[in-house]
């Protein structure tokens, strides 16, 4: 059994097949998904199908890429987000200075919204980072020092030092398709040295289809690929990544504790 940590499947690419993509996901043994969050406005969508898929979660949180159309987010909009049983994580939130679609300073003022959310809520937070590990390293341990909360790097594509820091704060580190990739050497070497207990699984759906899939639409199923992946890395069988990492999950995302697992147990 396995859990998604980490997908969109509220994006239009599914529109058209979201029960077959369903389908196909519990017949590979998914059996929780969460649906992270894009911006405030979609997540109606993300909770409908929360509520029509016992099995998936979902997140509340504005994407760096979007951070313009909310310059006056407050960590209490998003704590008022999070008073619904489905939501249980706060994100996903961070930093892209690859893309840079938003002014990086309003990236880093919603970040730190996002971090307070989670500082009073107690949910984790998801965190996006690309090419900005210093300024998400600088930002995460100030809010850290000063109210101690938890979160996963979800995707993860960094350097041994950010995954060491992130590591040090308590943080959860979740591997994508991406580290099936040819030229993924480096990031596999990180994935190495990550403790069992701090790994998570995601697709990251419909992005980064996983090799043999790469190319195509990704979807839950696909997530499968990625811990087989993650286990011969590891040197341990598939069914024991998948156990580790869906146990890693409940104990993040503590308020999915109770009904995931019985959703995650059927």
């Amino acid at each position: 059994m396995l859990v998604d940590s980490h997908c969109h499947l509220d994006f239009n690419d599914f529109e058209d097949d979201m029960d077959e993509v369903i389908t196909r996901a519990r017949e590979c043994g998914v059996s929780l998904i969460l649906n992270a969050g894009n911006n405030l406005d979609e997540l109606e969508n993300q909770l409908a199908l929360s509520e029509k898929y016992p099995f998936i979660y979902a997140a509340a949180g504005v994407h760096p890429h979007n951070a313009a159309e909310y310059p006056d987010l407050t960590a209490e909009e998003l704590i008022a987000k999070t008073v619904h049983p489905k939501v249980i994580g706060i994100g996903e939130t961070g930093l892209d200075y690859y893309y840079d679609y938003a002014p990086r300073d309003l990236q880093i003022k919603l970040l730190k919204e996002h971090i307070k959310a989670a500082q009073e809520t107690g949910l984790p937070l998801i965190i996006h980072n690309r090419d900005s590990d210093e300024d998400m390293m600088n930002v995460l341990g100030e809010a850290h020092r000063q109210k101690p909360f938890n979160g996963v790097i979800h995707c993860f594509s960094s350097s041994q030092k950010f995954a060491d820091f992130a590591l040090s704060i308590g943080f959860y580190i979740s591997a994508s398709g991406i580290i099936t990739f040819n030229k993924s050497g480096d990031i596999r070497d990180v994935f190495e040295t990550i403790p069992l207990n701090r790994l998570l699984v995601e697709t990251d759906a419909p992005f980064l289809a996983p090799i043999p899939q790469r190319g195509h639409r990704n979807e839950p199923s696909y997530v499968r690929h990625t811990a087989e992946k993650l286990a011969q890395l590891r040197d341990i069988s598939f069914e024991q990544m998948a156990q580790l990492t869906s146990d890693n999950f409940f104990n993040l995302f503590r308020k999915a504790s109770d009904k995931g697992r019985r959703e995650y147990n059927k």
